[in-house]
Formats: structure tokens, C-alpha cells, sequence
């Protein structure tokens, strides 16, 4: 009591001592703001009430200083400005006495700093598709070790949680505007620049596009494929199912089929869709025509006519056909087309073309069908119109101007006014004998159906006596007066028998405009009887004559001219018609000749013709001497139109016929020349055919031996641009028009048509590009007395480039390089190399090259480095932390120093590109700091503003570890452990590792981790046990060590499954089974403790997925249609973190001969029923199945499905079926130990039972604890044990007492397990003790709980 009281006086009069009287008022300190602007300061104002004349201290306290510091005190007295953050308190006191206030209540400043603060997306690209990984990371520039707080403000549904957030699988609700600050002790940053994340709800479909559809023969095509808005893909090609092999953007094909593609970002797992389908055809060199069948040059209106596209060597293939008559394309399928009545609008030209699925002909040759709107008429011809007695008169049917009749029908009246009567039916024979008298006529026919022409005219056949039978009395009237009694008598002319014919002379099928004709009527057999004469067209009867001459033909004169003659009583039939066509155009000759240079001693051969009509004589004239034909030539080539020339000269021809001559107008005119020995050349100056935009060049022609000729030139170039005719032409400033061969000739000025060859072709191209020369340096690290040598290739090397060679001069007022030119090469040298002696620190270096006069410089190449590790005085780089190898999102800072108030840092990396910092990093002053990333692997260095280069250093960036667990089993069975195993790549000692229970979040579309319990501080092992596992549960490890700790990424969850189905969450497929066929459809539904729900899967592959990336959810329900690579292991997870117990789905690929094994996809319980059948993709009947159980037969005969009536344990394996020699896959069916339920009225009894037998033992166990340290018993107890444990290291219980232990409630194992652990270990009593009560009153046993 004594010493509390003297303690109590002895503060109360320190208080006093420092603070005055106590009883002072409590002063308010207010702040102008609570955040100091960057560079300035704020108010703070000390006051208190009722405090006249009190003048006010100022304290200051930082998290490095436990106690208030006073500073500086304002004049007022009253009022502060602060430019440093802290925490500040005020007090008053009235000067000259001891009164104070007591201290205000603290404020809290905070300064905002300079460090630049910026949000990173990692990896940046422009768009991010659901499902995606990225980072969003919030880096400080400069904050070196300063232990930052992140303040994040986003409008997503994120809140990151530190200054990195890792989004493993992106959401559209992760889209939004990201900005942060940092914040330490009582500094504080701006707000960041918002950076905007977009994330794309659906995956995207990259578009796959050709640059033709048809590959020609022998050549190939390009496809392209591109996912817009987005970049970093790698690209996956398929041809039809087939994986092709490369992975670029662009491919190019040689064979047919359907193709498409997806993309993949670059390292990661995220696909595209597939692309849309480009079928590809390939042209084959397969033959095609068309055929006529028949093949006739006419087709009359009415006729059949198949049109038809035939494929030589086009074996089985299926084609599909294609006609450029429109109308032929319906259907497009047919290689023939019948025309069951052809008509004029079936004239035309027709090709075809054929194609399979993938396989496509070029098109045919044009074959022309010509329909004529005119039926034809036949001819009959009689070879006398009266019968002999006794006697026969031949008959001749014809059609003339076309082909093919083959039959004929023959018709016989008695009279005009008589009904025709077909004779002898239809006969093949176009001439018959006849020996009865009548009237005839005939039809031809041909084709099949047959189509026949219009009726002939009609011939009169009389026998003799026949005419004067009926009108005349042979002894009393004459012939005439016979007529005149038949005219009389019938009021008709007596049609005689004369053939009459007209005929043109010449008979040429055309008459050209101003040529003469004439047109004749004949009547065979007319004697010297005198005809007059009937003409159609009319205009010939004035007056009428047997013959109409047309000296100069008009168009007007064409048309179809027939005639009969009269003669007194008689008159003759008709004439055939004759057509006449007047051509309104003079034709023109053609002359072609077989070359147009004469070789020395040889000959030209020269052909004149006039199409497409006969009987012309033709004639050649030379050097436009058009009044003089050539005689020499009048024979021969009047003729043919053919002749020979050996003389050099301007030929031209005509043709003439006619009396009087006709002439044609004159051909074009041919030179022929002839060849002298000379020989052209093109030669290039300079000597260079590959050369660039801008160079000067000339093309020169040169005539070898020419001597003092004369010449003029002539050009032949592929290019667009044509030389003139000298012979050279200077190209002052060649571009891509003059890229191409160009090839000469000499012709004699003296003599037109004599001339040299033509000289051999000489490629120019011309490169659009002015070239960039590559410079290479070796070694690139430099090694004391070594010598730098540098090389400069051109591309496309040719002659004549000298080379330039300089030494960088950093110019960092202008962001780049000056030049500086190296020793000894003001004018180049011609060699391509150079060797730089005592080079001892980092420098660059740059090449050109020249070449002409005037000279063409090529661009200066890249700048190109050799490095020194050396630090030296004038400028020096340093890193921190100082070390080559670092992991990605390490920070990083690289120091300049030296003679300079100005640096830049630079770095070229392994892909051969040098940039600054301020493309990749943040420049403050003359340290840049990097946030490193995975392409941050590079060769670093400083430049100065005063020219020099600093050290070199490498830096390698790895990626943070991600390590690989293990799990075993995959599958639970009653009782068994879990065994875990975290693997880090490139093991090194000081890991300790982490354990963690997945727990799945739905909201994410991904997992939390909860620590497994005993290893908060990580384990050494690099395994771990879980003990009791029942359910379905995924893991997750990492590593980490170091102080502070470093730690690897998580890796990929692993789970163990079971099949048991629990309440909270469970699994059911339907169809119940775990074998399907491809295409099958399944439900896999979820139920349980939840309105929430995912299912997910594993495949063979190893990458597990939700269902909504390969099929549909709804609701609760994975509706799955079923393809060979959905074989895998499904489970649900609940919104509310629970596993449903997992199942195992095989698809059978197979798709026509496959077999499965009907089996149930749930464990099966012992002692119930069981079927397994087995069944084709048909549902056939099956017979004589066998049953294999492990591989052993087990069941055959004619049973179709294996029962078991009560299951057990030794029922448990892999089971498979099979049926006429096809097998099924096989699956496992297992076995669950059936759970026994207690009879109702022994339960409670056996409960009480139970419990008594647990307390009895305990108290046993206290006993012997409290009596352990006194009683001779336990000693010797205790002694027995250590002896048996020397003997046998395990500890022995009987059946009763293990019975008693299983028999405690839940915990009991763990109990047992510590009583045990405490006994071997020699621990007291104690905590045998506390174990036992945390038993009794948790239930739950020992459980160490993690953070």
C-alpha cells in the first residue's frame, strides 16, 4: 500500500512539474487541409477558449520518433504553416507564468510526394476476352524501399487488393476504369491516370480469308488468319479435322479440302473460336470437251439434240457440272443436256466445266450448236417421168445442205385431190424403183425420236398409154389437140414432168457488193421447145426470161429465187429454192507469212487469203507498188495464194475473181527483213542488274562487228516503260516501272529491211526500297586488347558499293544519334569489313554504303553495339538489387553516374531492338525504374548528354515459379489418406511450402484458397498428409522463402474425387451410365445446398474447364452433345464452396462399329442388384456377349446382360463387354461398404453403454496421471513400457480397448491418436489431459487452425 502511494505522488508531481496546473483548457487544432500539395504547404491553427494572452507550441511526432518533437513556433503565436507530413498536436501557455493548456487532439498531415504513379495491364493488349488471365498492377516510380499501401478507386465490381491484382479468368464485370495511389506513413502519391480494361463477354471468331478459292494446277494458295482488334496470337490450322502444323498467321496450301483455324494468345491457353469454313478446290489437268450427239453442223426447229460435258481420265469421281448457257445450270449437276425440241434460242456457244467436293476442271472448248427456224424440204428427183412399158423409174429422195438422213418415207397418190398413201412404209433407202404411175413425194428423216422434213414437191409417174387413154384417140387426135381437150375439159395447164432447176453462176455461197451474178432457170429435158418463164421474187418477170444477169449486186438482190417455165397447154412444177446473199462489205485480204526475218540463204513462205468464200486468184505486190504485180509469182500463187520470197521488202496481196474481175481490197502490208551476221547486245551501265529507287543506270544497245554502219535501234521490254529507239537510253532516277527484260536489234539505216537478231533478254529490277545495309559486330562484349571488327552486307549484293563507317555520339536533345566518321574512310572502302583497334569501353557503331556518280547512298544501318562490363569514372551503370537474374514483377532500378547532369538508360534485347527507358520504364533524374516483365531480358546501358557510354550489364528475367502439385489418389477409397506433393522447378534449398483447401467462388468464375491446418508458417517437407477425406476437394501449393519472404504463383488446383453422393452437393447423369457413343446427348445435374451451381471437368489432357465452355448450362443442368474428346471426370461445385462427389464419362469414338459397356456411373452398395449389359450404337439385337471382370472371363453365353444379385467387395473392378469379335472400353464399377443401422430398441442402449465405457476410462486415465509421479505402480507401469517400446517400438491395445476408442463420438480418432503420440513421446500428464477436454467439449479432436 505504501509503495502505490508514494508512486501516485510522484506522477502527480511530474505532471505538474511539466505541464503546469492541470486544470488548463484543452486547445483545438485545425487544419487548412489534411493532404500538403506537392511542392507546397497547409495551415494548422492552436486555439483555446477563454485563453487571452495565450501563446501556442507546435509538436510533431513520424513514425520513427515515439515522442512529440516541438518545432518552430509561428510569430502569431497562433497560427502554423507545414510543409511535412506527420502527426501534430498544440498547446498553450499564458507567457510569464505557469499556467498551460493540456495538449490538443492529434491531427494526422499526410505530403503528397513527386514518385510518378501509373496502372499497368499485364499483358497490355487492347482487348481482353472473358475467360482470359490478366494483371492489374499499380507501380510507384522511385518509391525505392518505402513500404507502400495501395489505395485503388476502379468503377468494375474489383477491389484490388494490393498493388498487384491477378485476374485469372476475366469477367465483362472486371471491365471498367482502374486508377491508384500509394500511400507511406504520412506521405502519400496523386492519383494514378485511369487505364481502361475492357473485357469482351464472348470469345472471339477470327476471320480466315484467301486470296483465291481455286488452286491452279502445279500452284498453291494463301490463307489468312486474323482476329481483329487484338494482337499476340499464335494461330492453329486445320484441314477438315486434321491439325496442320504451323502456327503463323499466314500459310500458304497445295492441296483441296475445307479449312479453318483459331487463335491462341501467345503463352497462354485461352482459344478463340473456330474461324469460318474456306473450301479450297484444285484445278486438275483432267481433259474436258463438249460433244453434239447427233454431231450435225444444222439443227432444224423440233429437233432432239444432247449436249454433252464428257472428262477424260475422270475415274469414280462424283462431279458436278457448270455451263455458260445459264439456262443449261438447272439443275448444275448434269453432264448432259437433251433438248427434246430445239428451238433458235438453243443456238449458241457451249462449254462446261466440271467439279467434285474439293477438285475442279478448267473449262472446255467452245462447241457451237446452230438451230434453224426453217423446217427443210426434201428433193425428189425422177430419172424420167413416163414408165416404160414393162419398165421401172427410179426415184431419188435427198436433203440437201445438211447430214445424217438415214430413213425416208415414200407417199403415192392416184390424184392431186386423192389421199396420200405411204408405200413400202419406212425405209432406209433414199432411192426406190417404181413401176406404177402416180403422183410422188417424199420426206427424209433422221435422229432419235425421228424428225422428218416437209413433204418434197410432187413428181408426175405415167405409164405409157395411160394420158391417151383418158383424153385421146391415138389414130384421130394429135398431142395438141389432146392438151386442148384436157384443158377444156379440167380448166387446169397439164402439168408436165420437166425438172426444172435455178442455178447461179458463179455459184458462190456469198457475193460480196458490186460483183456480177447471174441467175438462171433450166428445164431439163425441155428440147427445143420454146418456154416462157415464171420467176419468184416477181421483180424477174419483166420481161421474162430464162436467165437474169446482176451486174453490180446490191443488199437488195438477196433473198430465195425458184421458177417454172409454160408452153402452150403445159406447165412445169416449180423449181427448188436458190438463196441468194449480197454481202453490203468489200472484203479483205489476209497475208500471213510463216516469219518475218528471212534467214541468210533461206526463204519466207507468204499465204494470201480471202474468208470465208471460193474462187479467188490472188495477187502480191512488194514495196507499195499496188499498180504492178508481181509476175514471177502468177502461176503457183494466183492459185493457192501460197508462194515463196527470198527478196527483202514491204509485201502486201489481194484477191480477184469474176468476169469482170472483182478485186478484194488490199491486205496489211509484212515486212520482211533480212538477217545480217551482226549481233545485238544490251549491256547495263553500270555493270549492275539489281539496283534501287533512286539509282542512274543506262541501257545500251551494241551491234558487234557493225563497223561504220549506220543503225537505228529498236526496243523490246516487259516493263512499262519504253526506250526510245537510240541506241541507249539513261535512266536518271530508276524506279519499280523500269524493273524488267529488255532485249534490242539493229536495222540498217541504208537498207529498211535489213537487220540484226534480235539480242538476248537482260533482266533489270529495280527495288523499291532504298536499301538498309546490316552491320554486324564481333565480339560483342569486349575483352581486354581485343580488336572490334565490323562487317556491312547490302542486300541483294552486287558490284561497284564502297562502304562508310562511323561511330555513334548519343544526342539526347534530339532522342537519337549523331555520326562521327571512323579513321581512314573519308572516300569508303571497297572492303565490306573493318577492324576498330583499342576500343576499351561500350560503343555503337553504324555503316552505309554508296555507289555511281553521281554516288547513291544507301539508308544508315542500325545502330550496333559492343559492350565492356568495365565501370569507368565518366559515366558508370549500377543495379539495384545487384544481381543478373530477377523474377517477373520484381522492381528494378538502373543508376546512372558520371560526368553528366543529363542520362538516358538504354537497352537492346535478344530480339535485336534498342530503345530507352521511358518506352518500357519511368526516368527520374538519372535512375530508371522497371517493373519487370518476362520480355524485359535485355543488355542495359546509360548515355550521357556529354556523349559517353556507360558499363554494360545483362539482366535475365524469369518467370515467378509456379510450382506442380501432385495428388494421390485421384480417387478415394473408405479410410485412405490424401498424400500431397509441391514440386518447385530447379529445387534449391530454404523453401518451405504452403497447403491449401480450394473453395470454389462462383461470382469470379474461379477459387479462394483456405490454409490447411499446421502449416501457417509453411512446412519443411515438401508433402503433406490429409487425414479423413470424404468428399470431393481440390488443393493448391506454393513456396516461398527468404526474409522478407519471397513466394512462387500458386500452382493449378489437383483434386481427389469420390463417387459417393452427399446431401450438401451431388452429381447425376442421365442416361446412368459412364459410357456413351459420340453424339449422344447427356444431362449432368446438380443438387444440393444451393441455388448456385457450375459443373466442371478434367480431360485426358489435364486442363479442367467449366461448362460454359464447351456446352450449355441452364439452371443447374450441363447439357452435353458428345464428341470423342468429352471423355473425362465431371463434378458440381456450389455457390455456397461445396464439391459434389465426381463421375467418370468414356465416349466411345467409333462411330459406326462401336460398342459399349452399360454400366452405373454411382458407386454401388454392397449387398444390392446390379445389371451390366452391353450394346451397339444401333440398339441390334446382340447375342452371345462375353463379360470380363479385370481382364478374366467371366460370363458366356446367350445372355445379353451380366446381374449380380447381391454386390460385394471382391465385385469391385474394371469391367468390359464383348460381342462379335468388337470389345468395349472398359470401366471401373465400385463398391461402397454398406453403412449398418442399429436396431431401434438396442440403439439407446447400446449409446449409454458406450458413454459409460468412455467415462469409466478416462477417469482411469486421470488417476493414473495423478498418481503418476507417487505411486510405485506407475513406475513400474511406466518402466514396462520403455522396455516394450526398446523391443518393439509400437504400441499394443487388445480388441476390447480398440473397440472402446472407435466407440467415442466424433474426434475419437484423434484422441486415440494423441493418447498414443503422448504416450511414445514421454509428454506429461498435461497434455493428455487438455487433449481429452478439448474432445469432450468441441467434438472435434486436435485441429490446428491455420490463418
Amino acid at each position: 500500500m505504501g509503495h502505490t502511494l508514494l508512486c501516485v505522488l510522484s506522477l502527480f508531481s511530474l505532471n505538474t512539474l511539466l505541464y503546469g496546473k492541470a486544470q488548463g483548457p484543452k486547445p483545438t487544432l485545425t487544419a487548412s487541409s489534411t493532404v500538403i500539395p506537392e511542392g507546397g504547404s497547409i495551415i494548422l491553427t492552436c486555439f483555446a477558449e477563454n485563453s487571452v494572452g495565450f501563446r501556442y507550441e507546435l509538436y510533431r511526432r513520424s513514425s520513427n520518433t515515439n515522442e512529440y518533437q516541438p518545432i518552430k513556433v509561428d510569430e502569431s503565436g497562433l497560427v502554423f504553416r507545414i510543409s511535412q507530413g506527420g502527426i501534430y498536436s498544440c498547446r498553450g501557455g499564458r507567457p510569464g507564468t505557469d499556467s498551460v493548456t493540456r495538449y490538443s487532439e492529434p491531427v494526422t498531415i499526410q505530403e503528397t510526394v513527386s514518385n510518378r504513379i501509373t496502372v499497368t495491364l499485364q499483358p497490355n493488349w487492347s482487348q481482353i476476352f472473358s475467360g482470359e488471365m490478366i494483371i492489374v498492377t499499380c507501380e510507384i516510380q522511385g518509391g525505392g524501399d518505402t513500404g507502400w499501401t495501395y489505395e485503388w478507386e476502379t468503377t468494375s465490381s474489383n477491389n484490388p487488393p494490393s498493388h498487384e491484382y491477378r485476374i485469372n479468368r476475366a469477367t465483362v464485370s472486371d471491365s471498367g476504369d482502374y486508377r491508384c495511389r500509394g500511400k507511406s506513413d504520412y506521405s502519400i502519391t496523386e492519383w494514378s491516370d485511369k487505364v481502361r480494361l475492357t473485357v469482351s463477354p464472348n470469345k472471339p471468331r477470327p476471320t480466315l480469308t484467301t486470296d483465291r478459292t481455286i488452286i491452279p494446277a502445279g500452284g498453291r494458295v494463301t490463307l489468312t488468319c486474323s482476329v481483329d482488334g487484338s494482337a499476340d496470337w499464335k494461330y492453329s490450322w486445320f484441314r477438315h479435322i486434321s491439325h496442320l502444323s504451323p502456327a503463323d498467321p499466314v500459310i500458304t496450301v497445295s492441296e483441296e479440302g475445307l479449312y479453318h483455324c483459331r487463335g491462341r494468345r501467345e503463352d497462354s491457353s485461352f482459344f478463340t473460336e473456330d474461324s469460318n469454313t474456306v473450301r479450297i478446290q484444285r484445278t486438275v489437268s483432267n481433259s474436258i470437251t463438249v460433244t453434239l450427239q447427233p454431231n450435225w453442223p444444222l439443227i432444224y426447229r423440233g429437233e432432239t439434240i444432247t449436249v454433252r460435258c464428257e472428262i477424260q481420265g475422270g475415274g469414280d469421281t462424283e462431279w458436278m457440272y457448270e455451263w455458260t448457257l445459264a439456262k443449261l445450270n438447272t439443275p448444275p449437276s448434269h453432264n448432259e443436256y437433251r433438248i427434246n425440241r430445239a428451238t433458235e434460242s438453243d443456238s449458241g456457244d457451249y462449254r462446261c466445266k466440271a467439279r467434285s467436293e474439293y477438285l475442279l476442271t478448267e473449262w472446255s472448248d467452245k462447241v457451237r450448236l446452230t438451230v434453224s427456224p426453217n423446217k427443210p424440204s426434201s428433193t425428189l428427183r425422177a430419172d424420167t417421168s413416163i414408165i416404160p412399158a414393162g419398165g421401172s423409174v427410179t426415184l431419188t429422195c435427198s436433203v440437201i445442205r445438211s447430214a445424217g438422213w438415214t430413213v425416208f418415207k415414200w407417199y403415192r397418190r392416184s390424184s392431186d385431190s386423192s389421199e396420200a398413201q405411204v408405200i413400202n412404209g419406212i425405209r432406209s433407202d433414199h432411192i426406190i424403183r417404181i413401176s406404177e404411175g402416180g403422183i410422188y413425194t417424199c420426206r427424209g428423216g433422221r435422229g432419235k425420236p425421228e424428225f422428218f422434213t416437209e413433204e418434197s414437191k410432187k413428181v408426175t409417174i405415167q405409164k405409157t398409154g395411160e394420158f391417151s387413154h383418158l383424153f385421146c384417140n391415138k389414130t384421130t387426135h394429135t398431142l395438141s389437140t389432146c392438151l386442148s381437150v384436157y384443158q377444156i375439159i379440167t380448166g387446169y395447164f397439164l402439168t408436165v414432168s420437166k425438172e426444172v432447176t435455178v442455178t447461179l453462176q458463179p455459184n458462190w455461197p456469198l457475193i460480196y457488193i458490186d460483183e456480177t451474178i447471174t441467175v438462171s432457170c433450166e428445164i431439163q429435158g425441155g428440147g427445143d421447145t420454146e418456154w416462157t418463164y415464171e420467176w419468184r421474187p416477181a421483180k424477174l418477170n419483166t420481161p421474162p426470161s430464162h436467165e437474169y444477169r446482176i451486174n453490180r449486186a446490191t443488199v437488195s438482190d438477196s433473198g430465195d429465187y425458184r421458177c417454172r417455165g409454160r408452153k402452150d397447154y403445159s406447165l412445169t412444177q416449180w423449181s427448188n429454192v436458190i438463196t441468194l446473199t449480197v454481202s453490203s462489205d468489200k472484203p479483205q485480204a489476209s497475208l500471213r507469212a510463216d516469219r518475218t526475218v528471212r534467214p541468210a540463204g533461206g526463204s519466207v513462205t507468204l499465204t494470201c487469203s480471202v474468208n470465208p468464200s471460193p474462187g479467188w486468184k490472188y495477187f502480191l505486190y512488194r514495196d507499195n507498188k499496188l499498180s504492178e504485180p508481181l509476175t514471177t509469182h502468177d502461176a503457183a500463187f494466183q492459185t493457192t495464194g501460197r508462194t515463196s520470197v527470198s527478196q527483202e521488202g514491204l509485201y502486201s496481196c489481194r484477191g480477184g475473181r469474176g468476169d469482170p474481175v472483182y478485186y478484194t481490197e488490199y491486205s496489211h502490208s509484212v515486212s520482211i527483213d533480212i538477217t545480217v551476221s551482226n549481233r545485238a547486245v544490251v549491256i547495263l551501265q553500270p555493270n549492275v542488274s539489281e539496283i534501287y529507287r533512286g539509282e542512274t543506270i543506262t541501257v545500251r544497245c551494241e551491234i558487234q562487228g557493225g563497223g561504220d554502219t549506220e543503225w537505228e535501234y529498236k526496243w523490246k521490254t516487259t516493263t512499262s516503260f519504253k526506250p526510245s529507239n537510240q541506241h541507249e537510253h539513261r535512266i536518271s532516277s530508276a524506279s519499280s516501272s523500269h524493273s524488267g527484260d529488255y532485249r534490242c536489234k539493229g536495222r540498217v539505216k541504208s537498207s529498211q529491211h535489213r537487220t540484226t537478231e534480235w539480242s538476248s533478254s537482260v533482266r533489270l529490277t529495280v527495288y523499291d526500297n532504298k536499301p538498309r545495309p546490316v552491320l554486324t559486330v564481333s565480339p560483342s562484349w569486349l575483352s581486354p586488347g581485343a580488336s572490334v571488327t565490323l562487317n556491312c552486307e547490302v542486300e541483294h549484293p552486287s558490284a561497284g558499293w564502297r562502304f562508310y563507317w562511323y561511330k555513334t555520339v548519343p544526342d539526347l536533345s534530339h532522342n537519337y544519334y549523331s555520326y562521327k566518321l571512323l579513321p581512314g574512310n573519308s572516300r569508303g572502302t571497297e572492303q565490306d569489313s573493318y577492324i576498330v583497334h583499342g576500343q576499351t569501353h561500350t560503343a555503337g557503331y553504324v555503316c552505309r554504303a554508296g555507289r555511281g556518280d553521281p554516288v547513291f547512298y544507301t539508308d544508315n544501318s542500325e545502330p550496333k553495339f559492343v559492350w565492356s562490363g568495365d565501370l569507368h569514372p565518366a559515366a558508370s551503370l549500377t543495379v539495384n538489387p545487384d544481381r543478373v537474374q530477377h523474377f517477373t514483377s520484381d522492381s528494378v532500378s538502373l543508376s546512372c553516374e558520371g560526368n553528366s547532369t543529363e542520362w538516358r538508360v538504354k537497352r537492346f534485347n535478344e530480339h535485336g531492338y534498342q530503345s530507352h527507358c521511358s518506352y518500357w520504364g519511368r526516368m527520374t533524374g538519372s535512375t530508371c525504374n522497371i517493373h519487370l516483365h518476362w520480355h524485359n531480358d535485355a543488355v542495359y546501358w546509360c548515355e550521357s548528354g556529354s556523349g559517353e557510354f556507360s558499363n554494360a550489364v545483362n539482366i535475365t528475367v524469369q518467370n515467378k515459379p509456379r510450382p506442380v502439385l501432385t495428388v494421390s489418389p485421384s480417387w478415394l477409397s473408405p479410410g485412405a489418406s490424401v498424400t500431397l506433393n509441391c514440386e518447385v522447378e530447379h529445387p534449391s534449398a530454404g523453401w518451405r511450402f504452403y497447403w491449401y483447401k480450394t473453395v470454389p467462388d462462383l461470382s469470379h468464375n474461379s477459387y479462394s484458397y483456405k490454409l490447411l491446418p499446421g502449416n501457417s508458417r509453411g512446412t519443411e517437407q515438401d508433402s503433406y498428409i490429409v487425414h479423413g477425406q470424404t468428399h470431393t476437394a481440390g488443393y493448391v501449393c506454393r513456396a516461398g522463402r527468404g526474409d522478407p519472404v519471397f513466394y512462387t504463383e500458386n500452382s493449378e488446383p489437383k483434386f481427389v474425387w469420390s463417387g459417393d453422393l452427399h446431401p450438401a452437393a451431388s452429381l447425376t447423369v442421365n442416361p446412368d451410365r459412364v459410357q456413351h457413343f459420340t453424339s449422344d446427348s447427356v444431362s449432368l445435374s446438380c443438387e444440393g445446398n444451393s441455388a448456385e451451381w457450375r459443373v466442371k471437368r478434367f480431360p485426358e489432357h489435364g486442363y479442367q474447364s467449366d461448362c460454359s465452355y464447351w456446352r450449355t448450362m441452364t439452371g443447374s443442368t450441363c447439357n452435353v452433345g458428345l464428341y470423342w474428346y468429352d471423355t473425362a471426370v465431371y463434378w458440381c461445385e456450389s455457390g455456397s464452396g461445396e464439391f459434389s462427389n465426381a463421375v467418370n464419362i468414356t465416349v466411345q469414338n467409333d462411330y459406326h462399329y462401336g460398342i459399349i459397356l452399360v454400366s452405373p456411373v454411382h458407386p454401388v452398395t454392397e449387398g444390392e442388384s446390379v445389371s451390366l449389359g452391353c450394346r451397339f450404337r444401333t440398339e441390334e439385337k446382340l447375342s452371345s456377349v462375353f463379360f470380363y471382370h479385370n481382364d478374366k472371363l467371366i460370363q458366356n453365353d446367350t445372355r445379353q446382360e451380366l446381374n449380380i444379385s447381391a454386390v460385394s467387395k471382391s465385385d469391385e473392378g474394371f469391367y468390359k463387354c464383348q460381342c462379335s469379335e468388337r470389345k468395349s472400353a472398359q470401366s471401373w464399377m465400385s463398391v461402397k461398404v454398406a453403412v449398418m443401422e442399429p436396431k431401434s430398441s438396442s440403439s439407446p442402449v447400446l449409446l449409454i453403454v458406450l458413454l459409460l465405457c468412455g467415462i469409466v476410462l478416462i477417469i482411469l486415465l486421470l488417476l493414473c496421471c495423478c498418481r503418476k509421479s507417487t505411486d510405485p505402480c506407475w513406475n513400474r507401469l511406466t518402466q514396462s513400457q520403455r522396455e516394450n517400446k526398446a523391443t518393439d517400438k509400437t504400441v499394443s491395445q487388445d480388441d476390447n480397448q480398440q473397440q472402446t476408442y472407435s466407440s467415442l463420438l466424433q474426434g475419437d480418432v484423434h484422441v486415440y491418436e494423441s493418447i498414443r503420440d503422448s504416450e511414445n513421446t514421454g509428454e506429461g500428464d498435461y497434455r493428455v489431459y487438455e487433449t481429452i477436454r478439448g474432445s469432450e467439449n468441441t467434438g472435434e479432436g486436435i485441429y490446428e487452425e491455420g490463418p
